[in-house]
């Protein structure tokens, strides 16, 4: 199968100052909790806090200079090593203490093996499961190309497909995700022929179709493995002993299988048609490879094959003249004089007045001189140019429909290999046809009958294998009737029985199959499944007009046929097999349950047949999903799926396609591992492009990547790319994102470093159901953890992966780790320590780990394997069989009222930081009050006046009644028009110190507001971030004016000191 959707990264924006950090090893000799790594770390905190200090005062200067400029860096991390002897899967080692800071290379090494040796990723492992639920849940990746490497496309797919399948897993499914890669017959044959002609001058035809099927072979076991580590680096949990390959023995079976059926069913057929051809490859190829290129007018382009560049978007007006008239004429225009050979009439509408005189007439061939008949036709479009067209039924879809409604005899005037046909004459035969081009029209100077040379905008169609001009030639080939399978697939959405997700992709699906015409599935390679038919040779003068063909699952089974259609003995009859393969999306159409064991009745087949879920890439909804649907249908008698996600597209940040010629490729390693710019470079350099494209590629790296990329980790970049709904149109992705998702882990890590110190190792877990919270903090972060299960499971069911991320960022960061984490640790430094938060730690940490695995493999099982098990409870031995945390069961702790008060202790919090950041009180602790007029409201401050404190960074916290006049001289701020906010400034702040600070600071915003003010964006997303940072501008002057006001009032109520 070709590329899966996907195409590229983009938004790359990112203007780092790093290189690519030395790695350090971390051994078993690693430092235990506290000593020696504590006073390191904190050494490293400053550090980095006077980095980020430098870093923001120079952002500032920058945007005094160009206030839309985004500022961002890039602080290059240690990396640190897994260097304990493991034996390849063997489980890793996690009696150590964990390293001081998130290093993804440490997280993720020796997991995976483990995983697959163990047996996790098989369904006969899966039903020993305790939370087994007997339910089946089925996938297939779609196969990618075995010639590349995956894309960050792929990247996409692989995230999304394997969350969904760790979710089932977890839950208890048995859960069947099969692998498999696609011969990709073209791509494949024309990678080895390049490979043939670079290390041996020899060209395929030099070899024996045998000889070169080998050399194909032998490069598939060199070079196919690379899928493979990819797919094992993005931790994509597939059952690798169920591993397909579609020209293996099994899938060659079934495509056999799948051809004779289907000409037994007369859903097959041989005919001469007009198909899609590809003179530089010498085969036709598939709608999916070719490539409208839009020209705006005249443009050249160099082509395969031809030494020059060579023109397009250019109308060559060409005069026929009427016969029997000598100063009459029809004018005609065409962008293609090279097929002018091949025009059998001229066509106008019957309603166009200017050639009404003519109708019935004939005119002379401008180059041959023949007759050809000017006919009416009501498709023509008067209004296009001069009215008239060519008709050149063998080289035109449009012409060719024309043509066989006026039993018009089609005329081939271009070879397989591109060049002229014998008849054009001598002249041009064997000439190229773009050579032909300039001789033709040179010709039509001399003769008179040229008539004008104009640019003109047309849609090229081009070969995405070869980049040659893709022609339309009649060829004797293989069809699929489409009509009635492509019915009965409309209909299977219509009725419900497929669902589509998104749902606007049924307007696709619909129109497609509205218009479907026959698939041609020949193609003329030898890398690939061999058709099996067979022509019957006949004796010279006893045969049939016509070829006589039989289908056959092996020459014997033919050669039976052969005797019943003759009425002759097998024996005595000559048969030839088609030399043509398939095409590689016929095979792929079958994958479904090819790869199950079809057409035999296997276990797998009736266990795991039709797929549970089918998910791709919206791009190929109708090319690949269309086709399995049809032949699933029609060759099984079921669905392959009744249910269909599709995903957004990754494009670049100018909106381009994935492209090896414009150098926005990514293999999503060099995002996990991190890259320097030279390596990327030299990629780029060993690949296949020409000097123009190279040129342009490395051009766009370096804008782009300046200096390099970054390590991320796999972890990082699954979680982001789940992050993105299919809702959302193409996806726009920033390494500047990835990056934040690697933060995240860092901040999980981190959390789970003093999670574990906490604990200790005497640490004995409660059972779920027993923990009771003690405090009202401890209420409401269970219940917060409650609602985060639920929002999970509600991502997963619906399949809005979105919901999930968003909900699991939104807990770890800010519920857990900046919340709860900083309300509870003036307590936790009691001796000795109260039991209730250390539970409800374990607990946050233990369900959240589990809430995070299907995002986050690597990551979560290196920190919930360092977790105390619980008493009484046989432990999963990985947590990617550990039970998915249900949302029923968490129910009781889940409290929307206490979360609902919560939140207006929050707000206070966020009130009090901002005085603190006004008056600058970075570490003093004043005392607050807070006064509220409503009751109610009253008793919420108090239930919460403790942690209200730490979180504000107060010394003390008290509340004022409501009928209270506030203190004299305290600073104020509101915190809703119920609830105020008191703040102490008497001996914190000295006001003619502070005031003239306080200038200083508005001095700046102004000249920034004033900057943004003057500056005015063209682009709407630009315009939309400047009024943004207008309105935070003038926020912040507003409370440094009132700040400044309460200064001043203080100075003025302060005694003047005495004259000496």
């Amino acid at each position: 199968m070709p590329h899966l959707p996907l195409a590229s990264f983009l938004q790359w924006g990112l203007r780092p100052s790093w290189g690519l950090p030395r790695s350090r090893t971390l051994s078993s000799q690693s430092q235990p909790y506290g000593s020696p790594i504590s006073q390191r770390n904190r050494e490293a905190k400053q550090k980095r806090l006077r980095e980020k200090q430098v870093a923001l005062e120079a952002g500032l200067a920058r945007k005094n200079k160009s206030p839309a400029e985004p500022s961002k860096a890039w602080t290059p991390k240690e990396i640190v090593l897994y260097e304990i002897p493991t034996e390849l899967g063997e489980k890793k080692d996690v009696s150590q203490p964990l390293p001081p800071a998130y290093s993804p290379r440490y997280v993720e090494a020796a997991w995976y093996p483990w995983w697959v040796r163990e047996g996790f990723f098989k369904p006969e492992y899966q039903i020993r499961l305790p939370q087994a639920t007997g339910e089946t849940f089925s996938m297939c990746i779609p196969p990618p190309n075995v010639t590349g490497s995956l894309h960050i496309g792929h990247a996409l797919t692989v995230a999304i497909q394997d969350a969904l399948v760790r979710w089932h897993r977890m839950r208890g499914d048995r859960v069947l995700w099969v692998p498999g890669s696609d011969h990709a017959g073209i791509a494949t044959q024309a990678m080895v022929e390049k490979q043939l002609w670079k290390e041996r001058g020899v060209r395929r035809h030099e070899l024996s179709r045998e000889d070169f099927l080998q050399e194909v072979w032998k490069w598939k076991e060199e070079k196919g493995g690379e899928i493979c580590e990819q797919l094992r680096a993005l931790g994509a949990s597939l059952d690798w002993d169920r591993e397909c390959f579609t020209m293996d023995a099994g899938s060659s079976v079934a495509v056999t299988e799948a051809f004779v059926r289907l000409h037994k069913a007369g859903l097959l057929y041989r005919s001469q048609q007009l198909v899609n051809w590809s003179c530089a490859l010498r085969s036709a190829i598939s709608d999916i490879e070719v490539e409208s290129r839009s020209l705006p007018g005249h443009t050249e382009l160099r082509l395969p094959g031809f030494p020059t560049p060579v023109s397009f978007g250019l109308l060559v007006s060409v005069a026929f003249p009427v016969d029997g008239e000598p100063d009459a004429e029809v004018v005609i225009g065409t962008t293609r004089p090279e097929t002018l050979p091949g025009d059998v009439a001229v066509a106008v509408h019957p309603d166009d007045t200017r050639y009404t005189h003519l109708h019935g007439r004939q005119l002379r061939h401008p180059l041959t001189g023949q007759l050809l008949p000017l006919i009416t036709d009501p498709a023509i479009q008067p209004h296009v140019g001069t009215g008239a067209v060519k008709v050149t039924p063998a080289h035109s879809p449009a012409d060719a429909e024309l043509g066989s409604r006026h039993g018009l005899s089609p005329l081939s005037v271009i070879a397989e290999d591109g060049t002229m046909t014998s008849v054009c004459g001598d002249w041009l035969q064997g000439l190229h046809r773009f050579a032909a081009r300039e001789k033709i029209v040179s010709v039509l100077r001399e003769r008179g009958l040229f008539r004008g040379l104009q640019s003109h905008p047309m849609v090229l169609p081009i070969c995405s294998r070869s980049g040659d001009v893709v022609e339309y030639l009649l060829k004797s080939q293989w069809f699929v009737r489409c009509r009635e399978m492509g019915d009965r697939a409309a209909q299977a959405v219509e009725s419900g029985a497929l669902e589509l997700s998104p749902s606007f992709h049924q307007k696709n699906w619909r129109l497609w199959f509205s218009r479907i015409g026959d698939w041609c599935i020949s193609r003329q390679l030898w890398w690939g499944h061999r058709i099996p038919a067979y022509l019957l040779v006949e004796e010279p003068g006893k045969g049939h007009r016509e070829d006589r063909w039989v289908v056959g699952r092996t020459e014997a089974e033919a050669r039976e046929l052969a005797a019943e259609l003759t009425g002759r003995p097998g024996a005595e009859l000559t048969l030839q097999r088609d030399p043509d393969v398939l095409d590689t999306w016929f095979s792929s159409a079958l994958f479904p349950f090819s790869a199950l064991g079809w057409p035999h009745q296997t276990p797998d087949l009736s266990q795991f047949y039709p797929l549970s879920l089918l998910e791709t890439g919206s791009d190929l909804l109708l090319f690949w999903v269309g086709r399995m649907v049809m032949l699933g249908t029609q060759l099984t008698g079921q669905l392959p799926f009744n249910k269909v996600l599709l995903h957004s597209m990754v494009r670049d940040r100018q909106g381009r396609k994935m492209s090896k010629s414009l150098g926005n490729v990514l293999d999503p390693r060099d995002i996990i591992r991190g890259v320097e710019l030279q390596v990327l470079q030299e990629k780029l350099r060993d690949g296949n492009l020409d000097p123009a494209e190279l040129a342009i590629a490395t051009a766009a790296q370096r804008k782009d990547f300046p200096h390099g990329i970054p390590e991320c980790g796999t972890d990082a970049l699954r979680f982001t790319l789940c992050s993105h709904g299919a809702l959302a149109g193409d996806l726009h992705l920033s390494v500047s994102e990835v990056l934040s998702s690697r933060h995240f882990c860092n901040k999980i890590w981190n959390a789970l470093r003093f999670i574990l110190n906490v604990l200790g190792e005497k640490f004995t877990p409660q059972p779920a159901e027993e923990l009771s919270p003690s405090t009202p903090m401890d209420s409401w972060i269970l219940s917060r953890l409650a609602h985060t299960t639920r929002e999970c499971e509600r991502g997963f069911l619906t399949r809005e992966l979105p919901l999930a991320t968003h909900a699991l960022r939104h807990f770890w960061l800010h519920s857990l780790c900046d919340v709860y984490l900083e309300a509870v640790k003036p307590g936790l430094s009691h001796c000795p320590c109260p039991p209730g938060p250390p539970q409800v730690l374990f607990s946050c940490a233990d369900i959240g780990l589990r809430l995070l695995a299907p995002f986050m493999p690597f990551l979560a099982e290196e920190l919930w394997q360092r977790l105390p098990p619980r008493p009484g409870h046989l432990p999963a031995p990985s947590i990617s069989v550990a039970p998915y945390p249900s949302a029923s069961s968490l129910e009781c702790w889940h409290q929307p009222e206490l979360e609902r008060r919560f939140s207006r202790v929050q707000e206070a919090v966020q009130a009090l930081r901002a005085l603190q950041a006004t008056y600058q009180l970075t570490k003093a602790r004043p005392r607050v009050l807070l006064q509220s007029s409503e009751p109610g409201e009253q008793g919420t401050f108090e239930a919460f006046l403790e942690p209200l404190g730490t979180l504000g960074r107060c010394a003390a916290v008290g509340l004022l009644p409501a009928d209270t006049a506030a203190p004299s001289g305290w600073a104020q701020a509101s915190v809703s028009d119920t609830v105020h906010v008191y703040m102490e400034l008497q001996g914190l702040v000295d006001p003619q110190a502070h005031l003239p600070l306080l200038a200083a600071r508005r001095h700046k915003l102004q000249k920034q507001f004033d900057g943004l003010i003057a500056w005015n964006p063209s682009e709407e997303e630009a315009e939309t971030q400047r009024q943004q940072r207008l309105s935070s501008i003038q926020l912040e002057l507003s409370k440094l004016d009132k700040a400044a006001s309460h200064l001043q009032q203080l100075m003025d109520a302060s005694p003047s000191p005495r004259e000496p």
